[in-house]
């Protein structure tokens, strides 16, 4: 039974693996016309220099067949076309892109190229240094402008009549390093370098003997702090550069600069020997920036400056001093700092430690008050036997009672 069930079912898979298949073409098509599309695009580029003009022209289409160009997608105005060729003038970096021409209203594509617009490359800048003397030298070089397209370099070394290997380096990518087969050798090398682009070539050549290119990296892991008790000293401390393999055979020698923040004018010390250095004519209390060249003691230039720290000398923390007329006013403060309503009833409470002055001055400031007092008494006792007033043409006042001439 199953045998019959299953070759009744045996026509059916044919029609239905039909659109399947056809689905599946329909995809391939379209996944090669892409692919075509885009390796003609990669393998076919058109390189053209900045303001040059550009004639395109569509595959090979009649001059007077009806087409349609269009860049990255967009169509381009008919004012651009002369028949069914394309015309740019003066082109400019902005119209790199990719350039298509499709026939008539069908839109059958008919050519395709991608267009780079560059300039040829200007002569390069090559530079060759040594900061691992004596193991070798490394040269790197760049382009004084870009050429907006891809660049070839290629490099020769020349020693003499031998040619040596430069080792290129992943990263960065324009750089190669040689080793030195020969130590102390009064032999000049020779060192070319060569551009080349789709739209010209150019190239620059440097000589020179091993001992110029000798240029140490920057001290490293500078220090410098404050010498206690010592307001006008900072000691500085560094380590030769990590690159420098052999400091004991090849040693360095050092410059140090350092000003103060305020002041633009550099002060410097040449050390021929050591990693430290103590600053002696620092200005008190001033920041100071500090930095670190090195130089091999014979042969070469000096390296590059180190990152620069900064460091300020010691200063003596300032003490709180207590002197009499702030003991004298605090005094005054606390005594007259509250003002009492009347009738309150108020209660000093002196320490004797803190406000001994109250104890002595007390009696004389208890004698002013009750002089003060009777004198007041006897002033409103003496107008009360007098009068305030004027009685009989008579006019009495204090000025007699009080001693004082009218």
């Amino acid at each position: 039974m199953n045998v019959a069930v299953f070759r009744s079912m045996a026509p059916v898979f044919p029609k239905m693996a039909s659109p399947v298949r056809s689905a599946c073409c329909v995809v391939l098509a379209a996944v090669v016309v892409v692919y075509a599309q885009r390796h003609s695009q990669d393998s076919h580029p058109q390189y053209e220099r900045v303001g040059a003009d550009v004639t395109m022209k569509c595959g090979s289409m009649d001059w007077d067949a009806a087409v349609t160009w269009t860049v990255n997608g967009t169509d381009i105005d008919e004012s651009h076309l002369n028949g069914s060729y394309l015309i740019l003038k003066n082109v400019n970096l902005s119209q790199s892109g990719q350039y298509s021409c499709y026939e008539g209203s069908s839109w059958h594509l008919k050519y395709q190229t991608y267009l780079r617009v560059g300039t040829p490359p200007k002569e390069p800048v090559l530079m060759c240094r040594s900061n691992n003397y004596p193991k070798g030298f490394y040269c790197s070089w760049h382009l004084p402008t870009p050429t907006y397209i891809p660049n070839t370099f290629n490099i020769s070394v020349i020693h003499g009549t031998k040619d040596m290997v430069c080792e290129k380096d992943a990263m960065p990518k324009n750089r190669c390093h040689i080793r030195y087969l020969q130590l102390f050798s009064t032999v000049k090398y020779k060192v070319t370098l060569t551009v080349t682009n789709a739209l010209g070539k150019n190239f620059t050549t440097l000589t020179f003997d091993e001992f110029a290119i000798v240029k140490p990296d920057p001290p490293e892991s500078v220090v410098a702090k404050p010498v206690p008790n010592n307001p006008r000293r900072l000691e500085v401390s560094w380590q030769n550069p990590s690159s420098w393999p052999d400091p004991e055979s090849f040693p360095l020698k050092f410059f140090l600069r350092y000003r103060p923040l305020i002041l633009d004018t550099w002060q410097h010390v040449e050390l021929s020997d050591g990693t430290s250095h103590t600053i002696t004519d620092a200005y008190a209390g001033k920041e100071y920036i500090i930095q670190v060249a090195a130089k091999d003691n014979d042969i070469g230039t000096w390296s590059d400056w180190s990152v620069a720290v900064h460091a300020t000398p010691w200063t003596e923390e300032p003490k709180h001093l207590t002197t009499e007329a702030q003991i004298t006013e605090t005094t005054h403060t606390r005594t007259h700092t509250h003002t009492h309503a009347p009738g309150e009833t108020v209660f000093i409470k002196c320490s004797f430690h803190d406000d001994w002055r109250l104890w002595v001055l007390f009696p004389f400031h208890l004698e002013r008050v009750v002089l003060a007092a009777c004198f007041r008494a006897w002033c409103w006792l003496s107008w009360r036997r007098h009068g305030n007033s004027i009685e009989g043409g008579h006019t009495h006042s204090l000025e007699p009672a009080l001693g004082l001439k009218p």
